[in-house]
């Protein structure tokens, strides 16, 4: 799907995103899955995990799971492999809410009625305009934190951070977000700076590879303001060489990346065994009801484009209510349903 406007962040430009969906069926009823990933993520579901999932328990999902992780062993499992395991996993796990007509949080067991959300955006693309009127729309909202990317140009990021605490006023929490874009020494300057425009967040100031640099930047960066990092970890042994190199403040995890609700609660297991908080990336409409069901969790990811997409192409999403997204009590498995009209157009 077309972007709205052209967007990117401190590495990386794009003008499209692409959704893959996976529909599982069993017991007469359907589960809904999905990833943000290329067009050969589907290639490879159809071509071998529809195969292996084929005939089993729709009851099991972890037994699902380890049969799709075992079937790719030799594939290598970061990047699309993991993500097409968690569109599966996540269209599993949604039949077996739907098959007991639960919905997917009860199902999981919730800790809480609601997730706070920060709305993120601000790519370094936009205008000075565009960003003011993306953040002060999310504050009249009623969104109490906010996201922009950076990265782009070190001096004209701190003049940016400047527009965009003018929009938001005092009270707002203002994250920043440089995807890797800094060197170590450059991401403690910025930081030192930002601090003065109250910048609570600093995510990804440098490589999230770079667990020694994130570590530095925790270690030395201004108090009150969190290092996070996490969003591209496609398994448990990730998370855990994060937390055991004291990387991050606040991990990040993304059930469409790394192995669906499955992987999602291993992330979550390993962040109350390390005492560290864990944030949902994006893919609202997974992680409102996975956010709802662990303990670790502070926040969800409000992604302009995913927010976006979702309302395009789903019935069911959830708009936020004070800043908080809750799920759908009166519908089973995550409570939404595909709007295949509306999405045949852009079909591949």
């Amino acid at each position: 799907m077309p972007t709205d406007l052209p967007e990117s962040d401190g590495t990386l430009e794009w003008n499209s995103t692409t959704l893959v969906l996976v529909r599982s069926h069993g017991g007469g009823k359907w589960g809904l899955g999905y990833t943000y990933a290329d067009s050969a993520t589907a290639a490879l579901i159809h071509d071998k995990l529809s195969h292996v999932v084929k005939g089993q328990d729709a009851m099991a999902p972890a037994l699902n799971w380890n049969a799709m992780v075992s079937i790719t062993r030799n594939l290598g499992r970061p990047g699309i492999v993991s993500m097409a395991v968690s569109a599966v996993d996540i269209a599993v796990w949604d039949l077996k809410a739907r098959l007991l007509n639960l919905p997917l949080v009860t199902l999981l067991g919730a800790v809480r009625k609601s997730v706070p959300i920060y709305g993120s955006g601000g790519f370094t693309s936009y205008s000075d305009e565009q960003l003011k009127d993306q953040f002060s729309g999310w504050v009249h909202a009623g969104i109490k934190r906010v996201k922009m990317k950076i990265g782009r140009n070190a001096p004209d990021d701190v003049r940016r951070v400047e527009v965009a605490r003018e929009a938001i006023g005092p009270d707002v929490e203002l994250f920043v977000d440089a995807n890797g874009a800094y060197s170590r020494k450059q991401a403690l300057d910025q930081a030192e700076m930002f601090a003065d425009k109250n910048v609570s967040w600093f995510e990804e100031p440098v490589s999230s590879d770079d667990l020694e640099g994130l570590r530095l930047t925790r270690d030395r960066g201004p108090a009150g303001m969190d290092i996070a990092a996490g969003e591209y970890g496609y398994d448990a042994d990730y998370f855990r060489r994060m937390l055991a190199a004291g990387a991050v403040d606040v991990l990040q995890a993304d059930a469409t990346r790394c192995g669906g609700i499955t992987g999602f609660l291993q992330a979550s297991a390993l962040c109350e065994a390390h005492h560290i908080p864990l944030s949902a990336h994006t893919a609202p409409c997974v992680h409102t009801h996975l956010g709802c069901a662990v303990s670790p969790l502070r926040h969800l990811e409000y992604f302009h484009d995913h927010v976006r997409i979702e309302e395009m192409f789903f019935d069911g999403v959830r708009s936020p209510v004070n800043g908080e997204l809750s799920p759908d009590l009166s519908q089973p498995g995550m409570g939404i349903e595909f709007k295949r009209a509306d999405a045949q157009r852009f079909a591949a």
